[in-house]
């Protein structure tokens, strides 16, 4: 359940306080953060989120993903993955 304070006005520290999913139905566009690095199997040892410097002076994360397999498995796999993320989001 979403409470909002509407005493807050609609100015921009009311809607720092909204959760991301309920920002993300109010937005006319979006911004996705992706990169790809191909490299042989077994040579990554260690996998760390990326960091991204908000425009608010914050900081948020990206989880890193790894798909291993030929190239129509990574393929699959990352259609399967994109396919699942937009479903986290079913409101836009």
């Amino acid at each position: 359940m979403l409470i909002v304070d509407a005493s807050a006005g609609p100015g921009p520290a009311r809607r720092a306080s909204l959760p991301d999913h309920y920002k993300m139905m109010h937005m006319a566009n979006l911004t996705l953060i992706y990169g790809m690095r191909l490299l042989p199997e077994g040579e990554v040892a260690e996998i760390h989120d990326a960091t991204l410097k908000l425009a608010n002076g914050h900081e948020a994360h990206v989880t890193m993903h790894v798909l291993e397999g030929s190239r129509e498995q990574i393929e699959q796999q990352l259609k399967q993955s994109l396919d699942a993320f937009f479903d986290f989001y079913p409101e836009i």
